[in-house]
């Protein structure tokens, strides 16, 4: 299964893709799509799902998961992420790629263990799974790297139960 883990901006798009089978992780791809400060607001979003759409037709996940909106403090920001997160989705949906959302805390579960870890345990928790010298950087690398992770373990999880429902709806007939 090809995973395609993405933490949305405006600025920085965080982008990871990783393959995981027979519960072994490879990394595939790490890259950030940035948008230029001064550019108009309309044509960062253009460039953010252009490179979407270059990244997905390079990649071609079979799964995309993508780190739901957390609102802090600056709702404006928060606003132009959102924008910057639909053209994210808008290029899963043209290209047939269900997403999955996670929050923070279920990605951090799903790395380290604990939904409250410390950003640096789950960026050294995602290097180690996927057996890499260094940290991807920027830091929004590396967290599309852990939410694609977290997408690969719940979805092999939801895989093993549907199988064993299913083999177990076979025996009750």
């Amino acid at each position: 299964m090809i995973v395609l883990g993405i933490d949305p901006g405006y600025a920085i798009v965080g982008c990871g893709a990783v393959s995981y089978v027979n519960g072994r992780f490879s990394m595939l791809d790490a890259r950030a799509i940035t948008t230029p400060p001064k550019m108009p607001f309309e044509k960062r979003l253009e460039c953010i799902y252009r490179d979407m759409c270059a990244l997905i037709e390079q990649v071609k996940p079979d799964a995309m998961a993508v780190e739901e909106l957390f609102f802090s403090q600056n709702k404006t920001t928060g606003i132009y992420v959102a924008h910057a997160r639909g053209v994210i989705l808008l290029a899963a949906a043209q290209y047939g790629i269900e997403p999955f959302e996670y929050n923070p805390m279920q990605v951090k579960q799903a790395v380290v263990g604990y939904g409250k870890a410390e950003k640096k345990q789950v960026m050294e928790m995602t290097r180690q799974m996927l057996g890499l010298k260094e940290c991807p950087k920027p830091d929004d690398v590396a967290d599309a790297l852990a939410i694609a992770i977290c997408h690969s373990h719940s979805a092999s999880v939801s895989m093993l139960r549907r199988a064993v429902l299913h083999d177990s709806n076979r025996r009750n007939r």
